[in-house]
């Protein structure tokens, strides 16, 4: 009790903790999905550290700041209370306190006064059947809960028992609107609304996308993608810009990475524990590989030689399974038409770049100014800016994103995006000049073939790049005004 008490200081008139001043788009998309109430629950999922716990005190603070009577709210930290664990059912017993000692009613009768009750729960995936416990807490009571999670799988699996009563939102690391934010330099708003993947059918998305940036914006726009560049999108790297990315780089480090990889993944099924050092060199060897398709004989071969181990193929996906389930790691599968087996190896695409960064203590610029600096590193960025790209599209919630590997006549093409009935090829071309014919060639056969049913294609660049596309099924899109989407 004491511990719950704790954690709902405005319950005793106390003040919350003190709170960052920038905020997150994401603190807007779950009041917006609250106020809609589309569903009872709302369920914000993405990798550690990304400010998930952050938006969701802000949000709880901007309910109290509105008249919300403070024993409305109830916030349960699921991933810091070890004596939840022992308990049945812990979800429903601390509602059973929380009605009894809180609010001296139940939810139902508070509603009925027209008395909204919202429940917080932080990293429930920590708890053990949480998805039956919140399935039955919806169905029979009049409540809100908001639910954040850092594991993928577990909250995925949580879906099937809440099917029509959550509404889902992906929390990826900062955008350069956000980021933006975070520095004040004013870079416009996002493109794409939170409403799903359904605009991105619509080329005149794309078109807006390509077009040029207002000039007012122009120099404050190049300055973020720098930063960008440099840091990647972690909130830490941005908040505390003044300290050197060396000493963030550790942090990042120690409360990301190392954090998923010594407590999120040590336990296996039955309790089998994982091998850390396994786990730590695929997460480095996936650095290495970023945006790439290596197969799982080649990455075994390369970790027996430093874990000193046998490592087969079938475990090596298994572990990037474990780490694209801690969202660290996008892994980016095959394409599938036409319910034919896929053929290839998966992509390999990281969630943020700054954690390459961190990992490997290896900076690589991606913005003009530092590639012109270090031309030698073109090829590397390019690879990096083509995970960018994936790890931007699979944090659309609903989009289906595959790639597509070279198959006898059709050549390979970086990215699938499927929506509905049609299918948008997206190629990254990350380099100085681009050719016209060569570099849409896959693009090109995409669309032209029939069955894919692809309306236009979109090819990624950098900012500076020269070459005209004169297609016009095609759209040239500068990586910086991509991830203007967000």
């Amino acid at each position: 009790e004491q511990d719950i008490l704790r954690l709902n200081p405005w319950w005793k008139g106390d003040p919350l903790p003190p709170l960052p001043s920038t905020r997150r788009h994401l603190v807007a998309q779950m009041r917006a999905r609250l106020d809609k109430k589309l569903a009872p629950a709302v369920v914000v999922r993405g990798p550690r550290q990304v400010g998930k716990t952050i938006a969701q005190l802000q949000l709880l603070d901007d309910l109290l700041s509105q008249g919300l009577p403070a024993s409305s709210i109830l916030r349960v930290q699921c991933d810091e209370l070890p004596g939840l664990l022992s308990l049945q059912e812990p979800i429903l017993r601390i509602v059973d306190w929380y009605e009894s000692k809180i609010l001296g009613e139940s939810v139902n009768a508070r509603a009925r006064s027209g008395q909204p009750t919202f429940i917080f729960l932080d990293e429930v995936q920590n708890l053990a059947d949480w998805a039956p416990q919140v399935k039955f807490l919806v169905d029979t009571t009049a409540v809100q809960v908001v639910i954040t999670g850092s594991s993928a799988l577990r909250i995925e699996q949580g879906r099937d028992s809440l099917a029509g009563r959550i509404s889902t939102i992906v929390a990826g690391t900062l955008s350069l609107t956000e980021i933006g934010g975070f520095r004040g330099i004013d870079v416009g708003v996002p493109h794409l609304p939170d409403n799903g993947p359904g605009p991105l059918v619509d080329k005149t998305l794309w078109a807006e996308l390509a077009g040029p940036v207002a000039p007012e914006l122009r120099q404050g726009f190049a300055e973020v993608f720098r930063l960008f560049s440099q840091r990647g999108g972690y909130p830490l790297v941005h908040q505390r810009h003044e300290v050197d990315f060396g000493q963030l780089a550790d942090q990042l480090n120690e409360t990301v990475i190392r954090r998923v990889i010594q407590h999120d993944l040590r336990v296996g099924e039955r309790g089998r524990k994982r091998d850390q050092s396994l786990l730590e060199e695929l997460f480095r060897l996936s650095c290495r590989y970023i945006g790439q398709s290596p197969g799982s004989t080649a990455l075994a071969r390369e970790v027996q030689r430093v874990v000193q181990a046998d490592v087969g193929p079938q475990r090596v996906q298994h572990y990037l399974r474990f780490l694209n389930d801690t969202l660290l790691l996008r892994v980016v599968e095959p394409l599938e038409i036409r319910l034919k087996r896929r053929r290839g190896n998966a992509k390999l695409c990281l969630a943020d770049h700054g954690l390459r960064a961190s990992w490997l203590q290896e900076s690589i610029p991606i913005d003009p100014d530092g590639l012109d600096a270090n031309p030698h590193l073109t090829e590397l960025a390019g690879r990096i800016s083509e995970s960018v790209v994936g790890a931007l599209l699979t944090s659309i919630p609903g989009l289906d994103v595959a790639h597509l590997p070279a198959r006898h006549a059709q050549p390979e093409v970086d990215y699938v995006l499927t929506i509905g009935t049609r299918r948008i090829p997206l190629e990254v071309k990350y380099q100085k000049r681009i050719d016209p014919w060569r570099d849409t060639e896959g693009l090109r056969t995409f669309i032209e073939t029939a069955a894919n049913n692809a309306p236009f294609g979109i090819l990624i660049t950098r900012p500076d790049a020269v070459g005209e596309i004169e297609d016009p099924r095609i759209v040239r899109v500068p990586l910086p005004n991509l991830l203007l989407m967000r």
